[in-house]
């Protein structure tokens, strides 16, 4: 894409390509928004300490997550009705990340079926919403036969957070329509022809359990979660699942101790993007606190607009990030190519950042290369 050069300028393609409704799904939190902005904040108060007289001249982004090697320590994070923002929107940002050479999350509000991402390949995640168990059980097994390798549990959706723009908006699934949404499909025609041409996107992993997954459908959508699912049902989790088991939404290092002790193979630590509960502490402020107990790997998310940032998080002990936002915003300006434009954005400032700091490999990052 020409005259982009960073995140800032796809969220301003995005920003002018998506109705406003559907920009505010995206870029909203919950209530007065504060968990978003501190999430920015945070990172940015986090401080580089660099190292001098190092060579350079050779640099590696590539790093092993979860004990598979990488090609930038990222993970292309599980977000959910992307086919809104642009159609067919995970498939879009699964070739994406195989064509970067990093993993893909899919999410339980996907609009793409876990058969048809697994066909594109690469090392795939599936992040599972425990709406009802029996549902969650079936999408267990079908993420197992479909050979994704890592399956994420989300623990921060036990109710809806008040997310304010969407209740303004009248966001809902399907769209509920009114003068107002109609000029503003109008004011933004190839949005508006994506979506006449391709139809309402459905939670096609839902889907398939007919009236079932229609009320689970309606019950994901306003986040009605299990809100009983437990320690217990966490370790019957563990003993069903035969491969790789992190545990998504995680800041208190007890929690992720817990967790561990469960025998999970990671923990992410996330707010959930300022999504969810307004004035949480940000994950990077979080993980700070998790660094050095030795509990297992820990993998991070939240407020993450440039390579830096990915920087930074490693720096203070993550193994790797989860990204949201900043991919999305690549995906609604143009498809795969937008997203692709994302990733090697995010690449290119990691290594330039880790020439500047006097780092020659993501691997060699530790907490003296950062103030906190």
């Amino acid at each position: 894409m020409r005259k982009v050069f960073t995140i800032g300028d796809l969220k301003t393609r995005a920003k002018q390509r998506l109705p406003r409704m559907v920009f505010d799904y995206l870029e909203g939190g919950a209530e007065d928004e504060r968990s978003i902005e501190e999430n920015v904040a945070a990172l940015n108060r986090v401080r580089f300490v660099p190292k001098r007289l190092v060579d350079v001249s050779r640099r590696s982004i590539a790093c092993p997550i979860l004990g598979l090697l990488a090609q930038a320590p990222f993970v292309v994070g599980p977000t959910g009705l992307n086919a809104i923002f642009w159609p067919d929107g995970d498939l879009e940002l699964a070739r994406a990340a195989r064509e970067a050479g990093v993993p893909f999350a899919l999410s339980t509000a996907a609009n793409a079926s876990l058969e048809q991402v697994a066909k594109i390949g690469g090392d795939l995640w599936f992040q599972l919403y425990v709406v009802r168990r029996d549902l969650a059980a079936r999408l267990v097994e079908r993420a197992e036969r479909a050979n994704f390798s890592t399956l994420i549990l989300t623990v921060d959706v036990a109710v809806n957070g008040k997310r304010e723009r969407d209740l303004r908006n009248g966001f809902a699934f399907p769209f509920r329509y009114s003068t107002r949404t109609i000029w503003d499909g109008l004011s933004h025609p190839a949005w508006t022809v994506n979506l006449l041409r391709h139809g309402m996107p459905k939670m096609v992993n839902l889907a398939a359990d007919g009236s079932t997954g229609l009320e689970a459908q309606a019950a994901l959508l306003r986040r009605e979660m299990d809100a009983s699912f437990d320690w217990d049902a966490l370790a019957r989790l563990r003993d069903n699942w035969p491969r790789r088991l992190l545990v998504k939404g995680i800041l208190d290092p007890r929690d992720a101790a817990r967790c561990f002790s469960l025998g999970v193979d990671g923990v992410i630590v996330s707010n959930h993007g300022g999504r969810q509960v307004d004035s949480l502490m940000a994950p990077i402020e979080a993980l700070s606190g998790m660094r050095g107990l030795g509990l297992g790997p820990l993998l991070v998310d939240g407020g993450v607009r440039r390579g830096a940032d990915i920087v930074k998080a490693v720096a203070a002990g993550a193994q790797a990030v989860l990204l949201g936002r900043s991919v999305l915003y690549g995906l609604a300006a143009n498809g795969q190519a937008g997203a692709a434009s994302a990733i090697q954005i995010l690449k290119d400032e990691i290594d330039q950042t880790l020439a500047l700091i006097g780092c020659p490999s993501i691997n060699n990052l530790t907490n003296e290369h950062i103030l906190v």
